[in-house]
Parts: structure tokens; sequence; C-alpha cells
């Protein structure tokens, strides 16, 4: 199936601009979300062997996750689990509804196997996306698999009301997902990285943790607040990163994502490549694989594997997710890989990965998390230009 798609089904698809091709792929997906035919239809070529996760108080049927971005406003939620993840992750959204930055604003980078995107939070705005949600729900269409919500700040919103942003957002959707992440890592919306400054996150995660409290103990038997985490950018230092680590205990974090998208570029000779590679935005896809690693691999021995990490960034075969889950990701995502791999990645590296557990003896991915997480002394910042 990879061979098919890498061969005959990309090359037409990447004749396509980016964005637009992105645009037709998901109004399709949504469309065979309505039909229960076709889901099993998929689900009977794609759907992912049973690789259980245990997280949060949620039941994953597998690691392996839609990351953000990729289906921004739900359009295709209910078909995620047919096509092999084991959850998904909707957004990012804001308070807000906005277009977003002009295009074009995604670019591949085919020789490297990278994309560059600076589309700046385009979605329809929390209350669309809690109608859209309450819409599937309501049809019977709801994923069979943990859903989360990725939060980030509108960009009308100034730097000091950022809490308040946040937090509308959240408590809009609160009742709608398994478990949020805070995304102040985005190079996209001006500034925006600035509230990964200690003092500005913490105040946003305490108002955040005030309605996630609020809101659990009005619930039908005092349901328990929503996990909470935080996306890094890769490009922070590890100073910066342990600023993170330490709002854990205070804000009462339940994990981090590592990592969103690089400003950073890889060195090229190709003079087409290099053109792409001025486009600004962020970079995704295998350029960005070993940094997040090393990105994992630090968080987890600066928490002693006391705090979960979802793991992106670069994630192409069961051996990179593995490289990932090792250094100390209980979980992964996948966007660029997807996109270049095509829809039968994740069951190829849920597959792959059983035959790792295998080969090392090992019985659940939880066992393998973190074995090589001192595989590494020292995690330099990225070696790009």
């Amino acid at each position: 199936m990879g061979w098919l798609y890498r061969n005959i089904v990309r090359p037409g698809l990447f004749s396509w601009d980016s964005e637009e091709i992105h645009d037709h792929t998901l109004n399709g997906l949504g469309w065979i979300s309505r039909h229960e035919v076709l889901r099993e239809m998929v689900a009977d070529f794609f759907e992912s062997p049973s690789l259980p996760v245990s997280l949060w108080g949620l039941q994953f049927p597998n690691p392996v996750g839609v990351a953000a971005g990729m289906d921004k406003r739900a359009a295709a939620a209910p078909i995620w689990p047919s096509l092999g993840f084991g959850f998904s992750e909707l957004g990012g959204v804001t308070r807000h509804l906005q277009p977003g930055n002009p295009g074009p604003r995604m670019f591949r980078a085919i020789p490297d196997q990278a994309l560059i995107n600076r589309m700046g939070f385009n979605n329809p705005g929390c209350m669309e996306l809690a109608r859209t949600l309450i819409d599937w729900r309501q049809k019977g269409l709801w994923p069979r698999h943990p859903v989360g919500i990725n939060l980030g700040k509108s960009k009308i919103t100034p730097l000091e009301e950022a809490a308040e942003d946040y937090g509308t957002s959240f408590g809009e959707l609160w009742h709608l997902a398994d478990f949020f992440v805070v995304n102040v890592s985005s190079p996209n919306t001006p500034n925006l990285r600035q509230l990964q400054d200690k003092s500005a996150l913490q105040d946003i995660l305490l108002h955040l943790q005030k309605i996630n409290a609020d809101l659990a103990a009005k619930t039908q038997n005092a349901t328990k607040p929503r996990p909470i985490l935080v996306k890094v950018a890769p490009d922070l230092s590890l100073e910066a990163l342990d600023d993170i680590v330490e709002l854990t205990s205070p804000c009462s974090l339940s994990g981090l994502v590592a990592t969103n998208t690089t400003l950073n570029r890889p060195a090229t000779p190709d003079p087409d490549l290099q053109r792409i590679y001025d486009e600004t935005g962020g970079l995704s896809g295998l350029p960005l694989r070993s940094r997040s690693t090393e990105v994992i691999r630090h968080l987890w021995r600066q928490t002693q594997g006391r705090l979960p990490i979802i793991g992106v960034g670069g994630i192409f075969s069961a051996e990179d997710a593995w490289e990932k889950i090792t250094a100390g990701a209980s979980l992964i995502q996948i966007y660029s890989g997807l996109v270049y791999e095509g829809p039968g990645l994740s069951r190829s590296i849920v597959s792959g990965l059983q035959d790792k557990l295998r080969a090392h003896g090992l019985k659940t991915i939880q066992e393998a998390v973190g074995i090589n997480s001192d595989s590494a002394k020292a995690i330099p910042l990225p070696q790009f230009v």
C-alpha cells in the first residue's frame, strides 16, 4: 500500500497546491465519515492492530495519533480511527474565527520530505468547532478513540489577555474532548512564542485549571478535570525547557507535546530547495526528527519519566516511532509523514512497533518508554542555517 501511494497516488496529489489538496482530502474524508459502509471499507484496509496504551485514565487503542493541524475543523473526526489512529488531536482552534495568513502559505520541500507552513491558526473559532463536534456526537458518529483539542491564541488578542482568550475556548470545548493541548509554540502567530515564558505560561495554565476544576465539579458525578498538556517548540534552549518543566506541579500539568515546528532550516546546495526553505513559516518533517527526539529525551530525564510526553516530529516509520518512544514518549503523532507516506502509515507503524516489542522481549508500549533515554549525554541546539 505504501509503495502504491508513494509512486502512483502521491505524484498526482503533489501536482496540486499543498493547501488546496489538503482541504479537498479533508472534505472527502468528511463525506466518507458520514457513511457507515464506507468507514468500514476504509477500516478493512487501514485499521491498525491493537496495541493499547493507558494514560490519564484514557484507553488508547494504539499509541499513534493524528497531530494538530491535520483536522482543524473536525471536518473528518469520525474517520481517524478507521485510518488506524489510536487518538486524534483536533485544531488548533482559537476563541475567534480567523482566516489565518495570506496564501500561499504551505510548501513542500520534497527532496527532504519536509513541509513549511505559515497558516496562522486559520480556523472557524471555538463556537463553530463546538457545534461541529456536537453534531458528530448527536449523529452517533463520535470517534471511538480519545479526542484531544489543540488551543491557540487569537491573533487579535493582546498577549496580556491571552489567559482569558485560551480560557474561553477551553470552557466552550471542555465537555467535548478528552484532553487539551495549550499551543504557545506555533511560529505563525506574531509574538505567540513569548507565552512560553515561565511567568506568562503559568498565568495561562492556572487560569485554565481554575476553569477545569469548576467545570468538573459542576458535572454529574463530579467528573475528573481534563488533562492539560503544553506543546513546546524545538527551538527552545535547555533552560527554557526546564522552566516549563518546573510548572508541572504548581499548574497540575498532565504532559508535554514535543515538538512543534521549527523556524530553523537545514543547509542545502540545491537552489530550488533553498527557495522553498527561504519561505517563512514553521518546518516539519524529516529534518526535524533528530531535534524533536533529543527534546523528548531531555524532558524525560528532567522529569525522571514522571510526566507523559507525546512525541511528534519527523515520524515516517516504525523505526522513527520506536526512537521517540524509547527516548521517552508515551504516545506519538504524525502529520508530515502522513502526507508523504500515505494513509497506511499508522497501521504500518503499529505493526512495526509490535515487532519491536517482541524483538526486545517486551509486552507493552509502556515498558519501552524511555529505555534509551540515556543514549545521548548532550542535547545540542539544531545545526541548521
